[in-house]
């Protein structure tokens, strides 16, 4: 099975600090972002995108440099 993988336009590594270079993908239930640049990986747990989300309001993922 393929994995979805999107680039997030306008987004800068907080490692590397590449421009464009930010891809997000689904593992395990898991919303993963890598560099593609220096391959930096921060996750983030479902619970905590949902509750960032806004009611009728559909977010592929939210992410806080540091995390």
């Amino acid at each position: 099975m393929r994995q979805k993988k999107r680039f997030i336009a306008g987004a800068s590594c907080p490692e590397c600090k590449a421009m464009d270079t930010m891809m997000l993908y689904k593992e395990h239930d898991v919303e993963k972002v890598e560099c593609v640049q220096c391959g930096h990986k921060m996750t983030q747990p479902e619970q905590a995108v949902q509750a960032s989300t806004r009611q009728f309001e559909q977010v592929i993922g939210v992410f806080k440099p540091g995390d």
